[in-house]
Protein backbone atom coordinates (compact mmCIF):
# COMPACT_ATOMS: atom_id res chain seq x y z
CA UNK A 1 0.00 0.00 0.00
CA UNK A 2 1.31 3.45 -0.91
CA UNK A 3 2.30 5.76 1.90
CA UNK A 4 -0.12 8.59 2.65
CA UNK A 5 1.43 11.87 1.52
CA UNK A 6 1.17 14.41 4.33
CA UNK A 7 1.55 18.18 4.31
CA UNK A 8 2.04 19.99 7.61
CA UNK A 9 0.93 23.56 8.32
CA UNK A 10 2.82 24.76 11.37
CA UNK A 11 6.45 23.76 11.63
CA UNK A 12 6.67 24.15 15.41
CA UNK A 13 3.70 22.22 16.88
CA UNK A 14 3.72 20.16 13.70
CA UNK A 15 7.04 18.60 14.72
CA UNK A 16 5.29 15.74 16.50
CA UNK A 17 3.23 14.90 13.40
CA UNK A 18 6.34 15.16 11.23
CA UNK A 19 8.14 12.79 13.59
CA UNK A 20 5.28 10.30 13.26
CA UNK A 21 5.75 10.26 9.50
CA UNK A 22 9.47 9.71 9.98
CA UNK A 23 8.90 6.45 11.87
CA UNK A 24 5.69 5.28 10.18
CA UNK A 25 5.53 2.69 7.43
CA UNK A 26 2.25 4.21 6.26
CA UNK A 27 2.94 7.94 5.85
CA UNK A 28 5.52 10.43 4.67
CA UNK A 29 5.85 14.21 4.86
CA UNK A 30 6.01 15.82 1.43
CA UNK A 31 5.43 19.49 2.28
CA UNK A 32 5.77 21.85 5.25
CA UNK A 33 4.33 25.36 5.47
CA UNK A 34 5.01 28.07 8.02
CA UNK A 35 5.04 31.87 7.98
CA UNK A 36 8.28 31.84 9.98
CA UNK A 37 11.49 31.35 8.05
CA UNK A 38 13.22 30.50 11.33
CA UNK A 39 10.83 27.57 11.86
CA UNK A 40 11.30 26.40 8.28
CA UNK A 41 15.07 26.55 8.52
CA UNK A 42 14.97 24.58 11.78
CA UNK A 43 12.98 21.78 10.12
CA UNK A 44 15.29 21.74 7.12
CA UNK A 45 18.27 21.34 9.41
CA UNK A 46 16.54 18.70 11.50
CA UNK A 47 15.10 16.57 8.68
CA UNK A 48 17.75 16.92 5.97
CA UNK A 49 15.24 15.52 3.47
CA UNK A 50 15.43 16.89 -0.07
CA UNK A 51 12.10 15.28 -0.96
CA UNK A 52 10.22 17.71 1.30
CA UNK A 53 9.10 21.03 -0.21
CA UNK A 54 8.85 24.06 2.06
CA UNK A 55 6.38 26.92 1.71
CA UNK A 56 5.64 30.24 3.37
CA UNK A 57 2.51 30.79 1.27
CA UNK A 58 -0.47 28.62 2.23
CA UNK A 59 -2.20 28.73 -1.16
CA UNK A 60 0.95 27.46 -2.88
CA UNK A 61 1.31 24.79 -0.19
CA UNK A 62 -2.30 23.68 -0.74
CA UNK A 63 -1.61 23.02 -4.41
CA UNK A 64 1.15 20.55 -3.56
CA UNK A 65 0.59 16.90 -4.49
CA UNK A 66 -0.50 15.46 -1.14
CA UNK A 67 -3.32 13.37 0.30
CA UNK A 68 -3.81 15.05 3.65
CA UNK A 69 -2.97 18.16 5.63
CA UNK A 70 -2.08 18.43 9.31
CA UNK A 71 -3.24 21.73 10.78
CA UNK A 72 -0.82 22.67 13.55
CA UNK A 73 -1.28 26.42 13.22
CA UNK A 74 -2.78 28.74 15.86
CA UNK A 75 -5.54 27.13 17.95
CA UNK A 76 -8.15 29.74 17.05
CA UNK A 77 -7.50 29.51 13.28
CA UNK A 78 -8.00 25.83 12.46
CA UNK A 79 -11.51 25.87 11.01
CA UNK A 80 -11.00 28.25 8.05
CA UNK A 81 -7.90 26.33 6.96
CA UNK A 82 -9.68 22.99 7.44
CA UNK A 83 -12.53 24.09 5.17
CA UNK A 84 -10.08 25.20 2.47
CA UNK A 85 -8.17 21.91 2.67
CA UNK A 86 -11.31 19.78 2.54
CA UNK A 87 -12.64 21.67 -0.47
CA UNK A 88 -9.26 21.24 -2.15
CA UNK A 89 -9.69 17.47 -1.85
CA UNK A 90 -7.40 16.89 1.13
CA UNK A 91 -8.12 14.88 4.24
CA UNK A 92 -7.63 16.95 7.41
CA UNK A 93 -6.05 16.31 10.79
CA UNK A 94 -6.81 19.31 13.00
CA UNK A 95 -4.96 20.20 16.16
CA UNK A 96 -6.84 21.60 19.17
CA UNK A 97 -9.32 23.42 18.90
CA UNK A 98 -11.67 22.71 16.00
CA UNK A 99 -13.49 26.09 15.84
CA UNK A 100 -13.82 29.39 17.67
CA UNK A 101 -17.28 30.42 16.46
CA UNK A 102 -20.59 28.76 15.67
CA UNK A 103 -20.37 30.07 12.11
CA UNK A 104 -17.10 28.16 11.72
CA UNK A 105 -18.68 25.06 13.25
CA UNK A 106 -21.48 25.06 10.68
CA UNK A 107 -19.06 25.63 7.81
CA UNK A 108 -16.75 22.87 9.01
CA UNK A 109 -19.54 20.29 9.35
CA UNK A 110 -20.88 21.09 5.92
CA UNK A 111 -17.44 20.99 4.30
CA UNK A 112 -16.88 17.50 5.71
CA UNK A 113 -20.30 16.31 4.59
CA UNK A 114 -20.07 17.86 1.12
CA UNK A 115 -16.55 16.65 0.31
CA UNK A 116 -16.68 13.21 1.92
CA UNK A 117 -13.09 13.68 3.04
CA UNK A 118 -11.84 12.45 6.39
CA UNK A 119 -11.64 14.96 9.22
CA UNK A 120 -9.85 13.82 12.37
CA UNK A 121 -9.53 15.93 15.52
CA UNK A 122 -6.20 15.61 17.30
CA UNK A 123 -7.42 15.58 20.90
CA UNK A 124 -4.42 13.65 22.12
CA UNK A 125 -5.59 13.37 25.75
CA UNK A 126 -8.14 10.82 24.55
CA UNK A 127 -5.30 8.50 23.49
CA UNK A 128 -3.19 8.58 26.63
CA UNK A 129 -2.69 5.13 28.18
CA UNK A 130 -5.00 5.74 31.13
CA UNK A 131 -7.84 7.52 29.36
CA UNK A 132 -7.85 5.07 26.46
CA UNK A 133 -7.91 2.10 28.81
CA UNK A 134 -10.87 3.73 30.58
CA UNK A 135 -12.64 3.95 27.21
CA UNK A 136 -12.07 0.26 26.57
CA UNK A 137 -13.33 -0.69 30.04
CA UNK A 138 -16.39 1.53 29.66
CA UNK A 139 -17.24 -0.11 26.35
CA UNK A 140 -16.93 -3.49 28.06
CA UNK A 141 -19.56 -2.36 30.60
CA UNK A 142 -17.31 -2.77 33.64
CA UNK A 143 -18.66 0.36 35.40
CA UNK A 144 -22.08 0.34 33.76
CA UNK A 145 -23.95 3.31 32.31
CA UNK A 146 -22.38 6.74 32.70
CA UNK A 147 -23.66 8.93 35.53
CA UNK A 148 -20.94 11.44 36.47
CA UNK A 149 -17.34 12.43 35.74
CA UNK A 150 -14.75 14.84 37.02
CA UNK A 151 -12.18 15.92 34.44
CA UNK A 152 -9.21 18.20 35.05
CA UNK A 153 -6.61 19.70 32.79
CA UNK A 154 -4.69 22.16 34.92
CA UNK A 155 -1.59 23.55 33.26
CA UNK A 156 0.17 26.55 34.75
CA UNK A 157 1.80 28.03 31.66
CA UNK A 158 2.95 31.23 33.36
CA UNK A 159 6.61 30.14 33.57
CA UNK A 160 6.71 29.50 29.80
CA UNK A 161 4.32 32.25 28.68
CA UNK A 162 7.00 34.30 26.94
CA UNK A 163 8.13 31.33 24.86
CA UNK A 164 4.60 30.47 23.68
CA UNK A 165 3.20 33.98 23.09
CA UNK A 166 6.37 35.83 21.97
CA UNK A 167 5.27 39.04 23.71
CA UNK A 168 2.52 39.49 21.12
CA UNK A 169 -0.47 41.36 22.55
CA UNK A 170 -2.67 39.82 19.85
CA UNK A 171 -1.55 36.22 20.36
CA UNK A 172 -4.53 33.90 20.73
CA UNK A 173 -3.44 32.71 24.16
CA UNK A 174 -3.68 36.28 25.47
CA UNK A 175 -7.20 36.78 24.15
CA UNK A 176 -9.22 33.58 24.62
CA UNK A 177 -11.84 33.30 27.34
CA UNK A 178 -11.39 30.99 30.33
CA UNK A 179 -13.60 28.18 28.97
CA UNK A 180 -12.32 28.10 25.37
CA UNK A 181 -9.50 25.55 25.71
CA UNK A 182 -11.73 22.84 27.15
CA UNK A 183 -11.25 19.66 25.12
CA UNK A 184 -8.25 18.29 27.04
CA UNK A 185 -10.59 17.87 30.01
CA UNK A 186 -13.99 17.21 28.40
CA UNK A 187 -12.65 15.25 25.42
CA UNK A 188 -11.61 11.96 27.06
CA UNK A 189 -15.00 11.61 28.78
CA UNK A 190 -16.90 12.25 25.54
CA UNK A 191 -14.67 9.79 23.66
CA UNK A 192 -15.04 7.24 26.44
CA UNK A 193 -18.84 7.31 26.63
CA UNK A 194 -19.82 8.31 23.09
CA UNK A 195 -22.52 10.57 24.54
CA UNK A 196 -23.46 14.00 23.16
CA UNK A 197 -23.61 17.10 25.41
CA UNK A 198 -27.01 18.82 25.47
CA UNK A 199 -26.53 21.73 27.91
CA UNK A 200 -23.87 23.52 29.94
CA UNK A 201 -23.43 25.94 32.81
CA UNK A 202 -20.20 27.92 32.85
CA UNK A 203 -18.11 29.19 35.75
CA UNK A 204 -15.11 31.50 35.54
CA UNK A 205 -12.18 31.76 37.92
CA UNK A 206 -12.00 35.48 38.67
CA UNK A 207 -8.55 35.62 40.23
CA UNK A 208 -6.69 36.96 37.21
CA UNK A 209 -3.71 38.65 38.86
CA UNK A 210 -1.22 36.03 37.64
CA UNK A 211 -2.69 36.23 34.16
CA UNK A 212 -2.46 40.01 34.07
CA UNK A 213 1.22 39.81 34.99
CA UNK A 214 1.96 37.81 31.83
CA UNK A 215 -0.46 39.55 29.45
CA UNK A 216 -3.39 37.10 29.47
CA UNK A 217 -6.84 38.70 29.80
CA UNK A 218 -8.96 35.67 30.75
CA UNK A 219 -10.07 34.42 34.13
CA UNK A 220 -7.58 32.15 35.85
CA UNK A 221 -9.50 28.99 35.02
CA UNK A 222 -12.75 27.84 33.46
CA UNK A 223 -15.32 25.27 34.52
CA UNK A 224 -18.13 23.60 32.63
CA UNK A 225 -20.98 21.66 34.19
CA UNK A 226 -22.09 19.63 31.16
CA UNK A 227 -25.25 17.55 30.93
CA UNK A 228 -25.07 14.67 28.44
CA UNK A 229 -27.89 13.17 26.43
CA UNK A 230 -28.48 10.36 28.94
CA UNK A 231 -28.73 12.81 31.87
CA UNK A 232 -25.20 12.16 33.12
CA UNK A 233 -23.03 15.11 34.12
CA UNK A 234 -19.39 16.11 33.56
CA UNK A 235 -17.63 18.65 35.75
CA UNK A 236 -14.75 19.93 33.64
CA UNK A 237 -12.05 22.21 35.08
CA UNK A 238 -9.14 23.61 33.11
CA UNK A 239 -6.77 26.55 33.08
CA UNK A 240 -3.83 28.06 34.87
CA UNK A 241 -4.15 27.15 38.52
CA UNK A 242 -0.82 27.07 40.27
CA UNK A 243 -0.13 23.30 40.33
CA UNK A 244 -0.65 21.07 37.31
CA UNK A 245 -3.17 18.25 37.32
CA UNK A 246 -4.30 15.79 34.67
CA UNK A 247 -7.04 13.69 36.20
CA UNK A 248 -10.20 11.89 35.16
CA UNK A 249 -12.73 10.00 37.28
CA UNK A 250 -15.84 8.36 35.84
CA UNK A 251 -18.81 6.95 37.73
CA UNK A 252 -21.23 4.48 36.21
CA UNK A 253 -24.18 2.71 37.79
CA UNK A 254 -21.91 -0.28 38.54
CA UNK A 255 -18.75 1.41 39.79
CA UNK A 256 -16.01 4.00 39.37
CA UNK A 257 -12.66 4.25 37.58
CA UNK A 258 -10.11 7.04 37.67
CA UNK A 259 -6.61 7.90 36.60
CA UNK A 260 -3.87 8.85 39.02
CA UNK A 261 -3.19 12.58 39.17
CA UNK A 262 -0.23 13.96 37.25
CA UNK A 263 1.65 14.94 40.40
CA UNK A 264 0.98 11.74 42.34
CA UNK A 265 4.27 10.19 41.17
CA UNK A 266 2.57 6.82 40.76
CA UNK A 267 2.11 6.51 37.05
CA UNK A 268 -0.17 9.45 36.25
CA UNK A 269 -1.90 8.76 32.96
CA UNK A 270 -0.43 5.23 32.99
CA UNK A 271 -2.32 4.07 36.08
CA UNK A 272 -6.04 3.49 36.74
CA UNK A 273 -7.89 2.77 39.98
CA UNK A 274 -10.99 0.63 39.40
CA UNK A 275 -13.73 -0.07 41.93
CA UNK A 276 -16.78 -1.76 40.41
CA UNK A 277 -19.22 -4.55 41.14
CA UNK A 278 -17.02 -6.82 39.02
CA UNK A 279 -13.70 -6.07 40.68
CA UNK A 280 -11.49 -3.60 42.51
CA UNK A 281 -7.98 -3.18 41.19
CA UNK A 282 -5.06 -0.88 40.53
CA UNK A 283 -4.26 -1.24 36.85
CA UNK A 284 -0.96 -0.24 35.27
CA UNK A 285 -1.11 0.59 31.57
CA UNK A 286 2.50 1.37 30.64
CA UNK A 287 3.64 2.22 27.14
CA UNK A 288 5.47 -0.89 26.00
CA UNK A 289 6.65 0.30 22.59
CA UNK A 290 9.80 2.44 22.91
CA UNK A 291 9.09 4.32 19.68
CA UNK A 292 5.59 5.27 20.80
CA UNK A 293 6.86 6.16 24.27
CA UNK A 294 9.22 8.70 22.72
CA UNK A 295 6.28 10.78 21.48
CA UNK A 296 4.79 13.63 23.47
CA UNK A 297 1.81 13.50 25.81
CA UNK A 298 2.52 9.94 26.95
CA UNK A 299 2.68 8.59 23.42
CA UNK A 300 -0.75 9.90 22.50
CA UNK A 301 0.67 12.16 19.77
CA UNK A 302 1.66 8.99 17.93
CA UNK A 303 -1.76 7.36 18.26
CA UNK A 304 -3.64 10.44 17.02
CA UNK A 305 -1.74 10.46 13.76
CA UNK A 306 -1.62 6.70 13.39
CA UNK A 307 -5.41 6.38 13.62
CA UNK A 308 -5.82 9.21 11.09
CA UNK A 309 -3.47 7.60 8.58
CA UNK A 310 -5.03 4.17 9.02
CA UNK A 311 -8.48 5.68 8.51
CA UNK A 312 -7.34 7.13 5.18
CA UNK A 313 -6.12 3.66 4.26
CA UNK A 314 -9.59 2.21 5.03
CA UNK A 315 -8.55 0.41 8.20
CA UNK A 316 -11.91 -0.37 9.86
CA UNK A 317 -10.27 -0.47 13.31
CA UNK A 318 -8.97 3.10 13.09
CA UNK A 319 -10.39 5.14 15.97
CA UNK A 320 -10.54 8.80 14.95
CA UNK A 321 -12.44 11.70 16.51
CA UNK A 322 -14.69 12.87 13.68
CA UNK A 323 -16.11 16.35 13.18
CA UNK A 324 -19.29 15.72 15.19
CA UNK A 325 -17.38 14.32 18.16
CA UNK A 326 -14.83 17.14 17.93
CA UNK A 327 -17.63 19.67 18.26
CA UNK A 328 -19.20 17.67 21.10
CA UNK A 329 -15.92 18.28 22.93
CA UNK A 330 -15.52 21.95 21.99
CA UNK A 331 -19.01 23.49 21.96
CA UNK A 332 -19.46 23.14 25.75
CA UNK A 333 -16.60 25.63 26.17
CA UNK A 334 -18.11 28.11 23.71
CA UNK A 335 -21.54 27.96 25.33
CA UNK A 336 -20.12 27.90 28.86
CA UNK A 337 -18.74 31.38 28.34
CA UNK A 338 -22.12 32.56 27.03
CA UNK A 339 -23.55 31.08 30.23
CA UNK A 340 -21.04 33.06 32.30
CA UNK A 341 -21.92 36.28 30.48
CA UNK A 342 -25.61 35.58 31.17
CA UNK A 343 -25.36 35.12 34.93
CA UNK A 344 -24.53 31.41 34.72
CA UNK A 345 -27.80 30.28 33.17
CA UNK A 346 -27.88 26.83 31.56
CA UNK A 347 -27.28 27.04 27.81
CA UNK A 348 -28.54 24.41 25.35
CA UNK A 349 -25.87 22.96 23.04
CA UNK A 350 -27.05 22.57 19.44
CA UNK A 351 -26.84 19.28 17.57
CA UNK A 352 -25.11 20.22 14.32
CA UNK A 353 -25.96 16.90 12.71
CA UNK A 354 -29.38 18.49 12.14
CA UNK A 355 -29.49 21.02 9.28
CA UNK A 356 -32.31 23.01 10.86
CA UNK A 357 -30.15 23.46 13.94
CA UNK A 358 -27.25 24.69 11.81
CA UNK A 359 -29.37 27.37 10.18
CA UNK A 360 -29.81 29.11 13.54
CA UNK A 361 -26.04 29.53 13.92
CA UNK A 362 -24.91 30.04 10.34
CA UNK A 363 -23.97 33.70 10.85
CA UNK A 364 -23.01 33.61 14.53
CA UNK A 365 -19.46 34.98 14.87
CA UNK A 366 -19.54 35.66 18.63
CA UNK A 367 -16.04 35.19 20.09
CA UNK A 368 -13.17 37.07 21.73
CA UNK A 369 -11.23 37.50 18.47
CA UNK A 370 -12.03 41.01 17.19
CA UNK A 371 -11.06 40.36 13.58
CA UNK A 372 -13.39 37.35 13.38
CA UNK A 373 -16.25 38.45 15.64
CA UNK A 374 -16.94 41.85 14.10
CA UNK A 375 -19.91 43.44 15.86
CA UNK A 376 -20.48 40.21 17.84
CA UNK A 377 -17.21 40.65 19.76
CA UNK A 378 -17.18 39.74 23.46
CA UNK A 379 -14.31 40.50 25.89
CA UNK A 380 -12.11 37.61 27.13
CA UNK A 381 -13.05 38.35 30.76
CA UNK A 382 -16.65 38.51 31.94
CA UNK A 383 -15.93 41.57 34.04
CA UNK A 384 -15.32 43.61 30.88
CA UNK A 385 -12.33 44.80 28.93
CA UNK A 386 -8.99 44.33 30.65
CA UNK A 387 -6.32 46.97 30.04
CA UNK A 388 -2.82 45.51 30.15
CA UNK A 389 0.09 47.97 29.86
CA UNK A 390 2.44 47.72 26.90
CA UNK A 391 5.28 47.17 29.35
CA UNK A 392 3.96 43.69 30.16
CA UNK A 393 4.16 42.58 26.53
CA UNK A 394 7.53 44.27 26.11
CA UNK A 395 8.81 42.22 29.04
CA UNK A 396 7.42 39.00 27.56
CA UNK A 397 9.02 39.80 24.20
CA UNK A 398 12.36 40.48 25.84
CA UNK A 399 12.23 37.18 27.74
CA UNK A 400 11.31 35.34 24.53
CA UNK A 401 14.21 36.89 22.61
CA UNK A 402 16.66 36.13 25.39
CA UNK A 403 15.76 32.44 25.12
CA UNK A 404 16.29 32.24 21.35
Amino acid sequence: MDKVKIGVLGAYRGTSMINYCEVSKNAKVVAICDKSQVAIDAQKENLKDNDITYYKNFEEFLNHDMDAVVLANYANEHAPFAVKCLKAGKHVFSEVLPVQTMKEAVELVEAVEETGKIYAYGENYCYMPGTYAMKQMYEEGIVGEFEYADAEYIHNCAPIWASITYGDRNHWRNNICSTFYCTHSIGPIIHCTGLRPVSVVGIEGTNISRNLDIGCKAGQFGMEIVTLENGGIIRSTHGGLFRDSIWYTLYGNKGRMETAREDSFCGGVEKIYLNSLEKAATIDVPIKDKVIASFGHAGSDYHCMDNFVRKIQNDKTADIIDVYEALAMALPGIFAYRSILNNHVSMPIPNLRIKEERDKWRNDTMCTDRKVAGDMYIPPFSGGEVDIPDEVYAKMKRLYEEDL
